[in-house]
């Protein structure tokens, strides 16, 4: 299967306290198809879409549980320099977002940190050496 991921869709608590902290503190563009029930952020290559917690469980059919600690997944994105890296990092913590790794050089030669969003969704902010991008900014690996 090599169709690209299209959405990711994040169980938020407050629809509209996520919508604000993405929208309104991060900047990124949400799209007009979004509604009461769910909102749709246009970026380049995917859409994040964020969705009631308890009615995205309800659709998985799995139990809605909450708890503290590493759900075995991070969303990240990748910038061209450590300066950007620092950048957002600074706008996440001066909306709210709650640092949970401040940016550092990494074991594997990138410079990286970690933030966490309203929900406590983990997002790495990275850079590396030997990293490309495509035109429109997504990240472009060898094959």
């Amino acid at each position: 299967m090599t169709t690209p991921i299209s959405i990711v869709t994040l169980g938020v608590e407050n629809l509209e306290r996520s919508r604000k902290f993405y929208e309104q503190g991060l900047g990124w563009p949400v799209s007009s198809d979004s509604g009461d029930e769910i909102v749709f952020i246009n970026l380049p290559g995917t859409i994040l879409a964020l969705y009631p917690y308890d009615d995205l469980a309800e659709e998985t059919g799995l139990p809605s549980t909450r708890g503290l600690g590493f759900g075995g997944v991070t969303l990240a994105q990748n910038f061209k320099s450590k300066e950007e890296v620092d950048q957002v990092m600074a706008q996440a913590k001066s909306v709210g977002a709650l640092i949970l790794t401040p940016p550092v050089d990494r074991h594997w030669g990138g410079y990286s940190g970690y933030f966490a969003d309203p929900d406590g969704y983990p997002w790495e902010i990275a850079w590396g050496p030997d990293f490309e991008y495509n035109e429109d900014g997504s990240l472009k690996l060898r094959e």
